[in-house]
């Protein structure tokens, strides 16, 4: 393929903002290759390993087992790097396969710090929801016997998909831990206690994944780090009171995960003025691409619910509170990649219920999911043009679905 046709550098952002990032035309057979031998380097000879959501909530779990095991990397390389990048001009607008992935990418990382996930003593492998069952196949393929095993900000949909790798890992390793806040059925938390697994789950609605870490972690953190968990919380329960918050946010979303977990180990949740430059030459781009998406974002009623749909490559959450600013009761943000971001809000909160529906799941007013709809690149190639049209109506049916199921159990209440 010509690189000038996925270069953004000429191509209008109306343009552009309708199709994936670079990383989603990197054959996935060479995006595993890769993946593959970046996860044997960090988990090989580790004392511990963590797998870890690579958002902010999760990396700043991270960062705590690594504190935890006195395993921190130095800042100051990637320091070095992000003002590199800065006066390279490699700020606004430069790739977006964290946008795209969503499995904790990463090709986000400096070259400069390349061999940084082989350097501490406890590995860090970046995980998605839909990957947590081969980040453990690759622990158990590469790691030693006896390690520590820390799962962070990761909830499997059912038992069955992580059962094989887990249970093997059960018998290996000396210990591990789940944490996590995200809503489990009941079933698939049984079923990962009864392997011996320390499965410790927060309230949804109370607490971030780091605060479960904080107050689970046998080590005695200074008040940087119950700091930090509280400006994770401050976004990831979209609770918007420390402007701190969605620096971290927006941090975690445009940088590597060793370069977040480090920066965030090092400084907590007042970030060094190299990254507080880096995330303010970021934030002009990641506008201009909300201002796009909530100008195409069209409006339907479904039964009581307001559910505004918008397609584009964006930063979701800010387009949600645009978009409920604007009198919805919903959001759905369609992505070029095929996947769908599913917002609520105090007057709907069965969004881990729409998405559900639709392979995806998450919690009651944030959910994530990919309709299972596209077969091959024409199905895509429709995706893009039609701006997400064929995602579009399966995501809304889902929510006709679940207003349905909503009525049927007002009425069964009333009787």
């Amino acid at each position: 393929m010509d690189d000038e046709l996925i270069d953004e550098g000429n191509v209008p952002r109306s343009r552009y903002t309708r199709l994936p990032g670079k990383g989603f035309f990197y054959p996935d057979s060479l995006d595993e290759e890769r993946a593959e031998r970046r996860a044997r380097e960090a988990i090989e000879g580790s004392e511990a390993v963590v797998i870890a959501d690579g958002d902010a909530d999760g990396l700043a779990c991270a960062a705590m087992v690594r504190e935890a095991y006195d395993a921190a990397l130095d800042p100051d390389s990637f320091e070095a790097a992000i003002a590199a990048r800065l006066d390279d001009g490699a700020g606004a607008g430069e790739g977006d396969a964290a946008d795209e992935a969503g499995d904790g990418d990463e090709s986000r990382d400096a070259d400069d710090t390349e061999d940084a996930h082989a350097e501490s003593a406890v590995g860090l492998v970046a995980a998605g929801p839909y990957s947590i069952d081969t980040s453990l196949e690759r622990v158990l393929a590469y790691a030693d016997d006896d390690i520590d095993l820390f799962v962070c900000d990761l909830c499997p949909d059912d038992y069955e998909w992580i059962a094989e790798p887990l249970e093997a890992l059960a018998e290996t390793t000396a210990s591990i831990r789940w944490f996590d806040h995200h809503q489990w059925d009941d079933e698939t938390a049984a079923a990962v206690r009864d392997l011996g697994v320390d499965l410790v789950v927060g309230e949804s609605d109370e607490e971030c994944t780091a605060d479960v870490a904080l107050r689970s972690l046998d080590h005695e953190f200074d008040d940087r780090w119950s700091e930090l968990a509280t400006v994770t919380r401050d976004h990831d329960l979209w609770i918007k009171a420390d402007p701190r918050s969605d620096d971290l946010a927006d941090y975690s979303y445009w940088a590597g995960s060793e370069e977040y977990a480090t920066i965030v180990g090092a400084y907590g949740a007042d970030l060094p003025e190299t990254v507080q430059s880096f995330v303010a030459d970021r934030r002009v781009e990641k506008q201009a691409r909300i201002d796009a998406a909530v100008d195409r974002a069209v409006t339907h009623e479904v039964d009581e619910w307001s559910v505004a749909v918008t397609y584009g490559r964006c930063s979701q959450n800010e387009v949600a509170e645009s978009l409920r600013e604007r009198g919805a009761d919903a959001a759905v943000i369609v992505k070029p990649a095929g996947s769908a971001s599913i917002r609520g809000s105090e007057e709907f909160q069965h969004a881990h219920e729409v998405a559900g529906k639709v392979n995806g799941g998450g919690h009651p007013q944030a959910a994530g999911c990919k309709p299972d709809i596209y077969d091959d690149m024409l199905d895509y190639a429709q995706h893009w043009t039609t701006e997400g049209q064929a995602c579009k109506r399966v995501i809304l049916a889902a929510f006709e679905a679940v207003a349905d199921e909503v009525a049927d159990g007002d009425a069964t209440d009333a009787e």
